[in-house]
């Protein structure tokens, strides 16, 4: 497997600052812990990380040298209501890397999910941290590129998997992370002014509309018809009885 190289990634266009660690227990708290002496767009990747997990603390697993595994340190100028648009524009922009680095059709997984023939790809996690110069934005992201094999308890896919059976035996993930930045970058300015031209992309990759879903939220267990994204990328659900109910946020969700 050819390693990641931080100055192949590096581009005076892009503000991040990248890095590549050998290991570490995970990238999100490698920033948190470090955040007062990095400056905002500091960019961590790693080849191994021991301690890496998602939503609710889950677990996020990947061998060494194969997948991309990275944290952002953000500190986004809008206000922090407008924060939580942040995951969407990113899961956007990892679909839009994907479909111009390779022939796939990525998908969006509310809230945080990027699919591939039905089975997870890309998860995003974003979590915030006070410095003495404010609150900033740590954003993690992992995205499985060249590993085949998953435990069976896991909806897992990759890139390379997808592309199987085919001649190509290994991504260039130095080129997909750069394609990764790039996009990052450029869904990050819509943060504001472009946000409903984002929501209507999103939608377009939407996974779960038109389905059936169970999702655990706020007041408790919820199951209904996904209908669409509201303007801030909420899921409008329709409940059995014919009503809807905006979710802002849930855990948990499931097709059925």
């Amino acid at each position: 497997m050819i390693p990641l190289d931080a100055s192949a990634l590096h581009d005076d266009t892009l503000p991040w600052h990248v890095t590549v660690v050998d290991e570490v227990g995970s990238t999100s708290d490698w920033l948190k812990q470090n955040a007062a002496d990095l400056p905002v767009g500091t960019v961590v990747f790693t080849e191994s990380q021991t301690a890496g997990r998602g939503r609710r603390d889950n677990r996020w697993i990947a061998p060494r040298g194969r997948d991309l595994m990275f944290s952002m340190l953000l500190k986004p100028a809008a206000p922090m209501e407008k924060w939580p648009r942040i995951t969407t524009l990113a899961a956007l922009a990892i679909c839009k890397a994907i479909e111009m680095e390779l022939p796939l059709k990525p998908s969006i997984k509310w809230p945080n999910d990027v699919y591939l023939s039905d089975r997870k790809v890309s998860g995003l996690l974003a979590e915030t941290v006070s410095t003495p110069t404010g609150i900033h934005l740590v954003l993690g992201i992992g995205l499985n590129v060249n590993t085949l094999d998953f435990p069976s308890e896991l909806s897992a896919t990759s890139l390379l998997q997808q592309l199987q059976p085919a001649s190509i035996l290994e991504i260039d993930r130095n080129s997909l992370a750069h394609r990764l930045l790039t996009a990052l970058h450029a869904e990050f300015q819509c943060l504001e002014d472009d946000f409903s031209a984002s929501i209507a992309e999103v939608r377009e990759r939407s996974w779960l509309k038109g389905r059936q879903i169970r999702a655990r939220a706020p007041q408790g267990e919820v199951f209904g018809r996904v209908l669409d994204l509201n303007e801030e990328g909420h899921l409008i659900l329709e409940f059995p009885d014919g009503s809807t109910h905006t979710l802002t946020s849930a855990d948990e969700v499931r097709r059925v």
